[in-house]
């Protein structure tokens, strides 16, 4: 972001005080939205010497220009700024003369004076806790740090952060926090914070996320979210040649676009899944993987399970989901005896997914997963106790363009994938999920607080819906169910699996937002989620799911 900043000058001629002007507007409208407008609000910017506490300096100005009682804290001097942040701090320290000279000739607006106010030292703060902080306010600017800090916070802006973090303890009344770019106290490269940091109730970034906006716990600290475009070419962007991308729901429409249905079409046009889980006792997961598959717009979606499973799960699935019954173990789990037949029978299908409540203690049932996986000629889904079945993950096991694997681990299922290097799973998601997807050749969907997608190439996906509720039993069945109808959808358009496993996972997201919105996150359930598949879609192309 930084080379971005530089390149937008030296290549293009954008003047840097015009990025930085438009830094601070896009500050500045997001305040007046969380507020309710400038004219007469209260606000409160504390602002670092360096380049964010220029954008800080341009906000108060503008919400000063707009109608609002504005308070300045600038950490340190404005002898010591440097650079375009030096010109916004001596415009803000002109404001009130500048302000004068516009009453006199008489200008109709009812501009109010800026109180700028330098801290530099101990004694300076404690006056200041002791009368501008202690004032009322309806909203309070974090201009600290913005991207360049790695090293932890102390001294002044140490105190100042923990005066932020002591204001979120005052309840419903307490003033709205916002923090440009990045929350002060994140490194925004890392999803680690370097020390105690901002909590914000929303964060303007420029251009485009940082990792600390998106990754957790880092992400924590933002809040609602918003990328603003402050004039860099989108060029400039493009060849950044980034592998680390925030889904939007672009991608997801997009694929909508792609997979709509036709005049013509009939349930051979929108795939054929095949769900293989299930077993004696476990007949929820298979049915609840199936309906989603169904709901999520597949042709046809059949379940092959256990012989004793087999009525269990006819009777819990949607009346058009068909079933087929495969050999057993004496425990009720599918036996490798059914390896032939299934095999014969996935001829039929578009996609498979293979796991939700097979079971993974017998030997058997192990083997035949793995010999489904090493022979199957459709793309596989592979979830719960379809990844138990195969961990550690065999070292010779590949997907491929043409039979792409895809992978749905909970982190729990991701550690048990890797084996000896379990411990490193949580360390850094994005390169543990990265360096899986590239050596074996798979596509990874690790499920978490902040669900992501590795791609074969190296491309790691971060998906922007989902909630807490959906750590819900059977949630992740649902979706598997929906990534495979999505997959079997899109087969033989010009549209490969990794795009329709973002959409999946992005439309699967919004899903449990709106079940959440309508029922709470506590109360939802991984049906109430499937239930919520075609608002969500209509949501993103109502004119494709509009009848002719």
């Amino acid at each position: 972001m930084r080379e971005i900043d530089a390149l937008s000058t030296e290549r293009h001629n954008i003047p840097s005080l015009e990025l930085m002007e438009n830094a601070g507007l896009a500050a500045a409208r997001l305040v007046e939205e969380l507020i309710g407008g400038a004219p007469g609000k209260r606000i409160l910017l504390l602002c670092g010497k360096g380049n964010n506490g220029g954008d800080g300096a341009v906000t108060a100005r503008l919400l000063a220009n707009n109608g609002a009682m504005v308070q300045v804290i600038l950490f340190g001097l404005v002898e010591t700024t440097k650079g375009d942040a030096r010109i916004n701090f001596e415009k803000l320290k002109s404001w009130n003369d500048e302000r004068a000279i516009r009453e006199q000739r008489s200008t109709p607006e009812d501009l109010k004076p800026i109180d700028f106010f330098s801290c530099d030292s101990e004694k300076a703060w404690a006056q200041l806790s002791a009368t501008v902080l202690s004032g009322p306010h309806d909203a309070i600017v974090d201009a600290l740090f913005g991207t360049g800090l790695t090293r932890p916070v102390a001294g002044l802006e140490l105190e100042a952060i923990r005066y932020l973090l002591s204001v979120r303890q005052n309840g419903d009344a307490r003033p709205k926090i916002i923090s440009i770019d990045i929350p002060s106290g994140l490194n925004s490269e890392s999803p680690q914070a370097v020390s105690e940091a901002v909590m914000a109730d929303a964060t303007v970034t420029m251009t485009a996320p940082k990792p600390a906006n998106v990754l957790p716990p880092a992400a924590h600290h933002n809040g609602r979210l918003i990328v603003a475009d402050i004039g860099s070419p989108a060029s400039l962007i493009e060849a950044a040649n980034s592998n680390l991308f925030l889904t939007e729901d672009t991608d997801a429409r997009r694929w909508l676009v792609q997979t709509r249905y036709t005049p013509d079409s009939y349930k051979n046009a929108h795939g054929h899944v095949l769900v293989v889980g299930g077993s004696r006792g476990f007949t929820g997961a298979a049915a609840l993987c199936a309906n989603a598959a169904m709901r999520a717009g597949a042709g046809l979606v059949t379940v092959a399970t256990s012989a004793s499973a087999q009525p269990l799960v006819a009777a819990q699935v949607m009346p058009e989901v068909m079933t087929t019954s495969l050999a057993e173990t004496d425990r009720g789990t599918v036996s490798d005896e059914a390896v032939d037949y299934f095999l014969k029978f996935s001829d039929r299908a578009t996609a498979i997914a293979i796991g939700p409540g097979l079971s993974a203690e017998d030997d058997r049932t192990r083997a035949f997963v793995r010999s489904v996986v090493e022979q199957r000629t459709t793309p596989i889904v592979i979830d719960a106790d379809g990844l138990n079945c195969l961990s550690p993950w065999p070292a010779a096991l590949r997907g491929s363009d043409e039979l792409p694997i895809v992978l749905t681990p909970h982190p729990g299922e991701m550690r048990r994938l890797l084996g000896a290097k379990s411990e490193d799973a949580s360390a850094d998601r994005v390169a543990t999920a990265r360096d899986f997807a590239t050596r074996h050749h798979i596509i990874l969907l690790l499920k978490g607080g902040r669900s992501l997608i590795a791609a074969p190439d190296g491309r790691v996906f971060l998906n922007s819906t989902g909630n807490a509720g959906l750590g819900t039993a059977g949630a992740g069945d649902t979706l598997t169910g929906v990534v495979a109808s999505f997959i079997a959808q899109a087969k033989g358009m010009e549209i490969d699996a990794l795009e329709s496993v973002i959409a999946a996972l992005y439309i699967g997201g919004l899903a449990g937002d709106l079940a959440a919105r309508e029922l709470g996150m506590r109360a939802m359930v991984a049906s109430d989620i499937r239930e919520q598949l075609s608002t969500a879609i209509r949501s993103l192309d109502p004119e494709g799911e509009r009848p002719v």
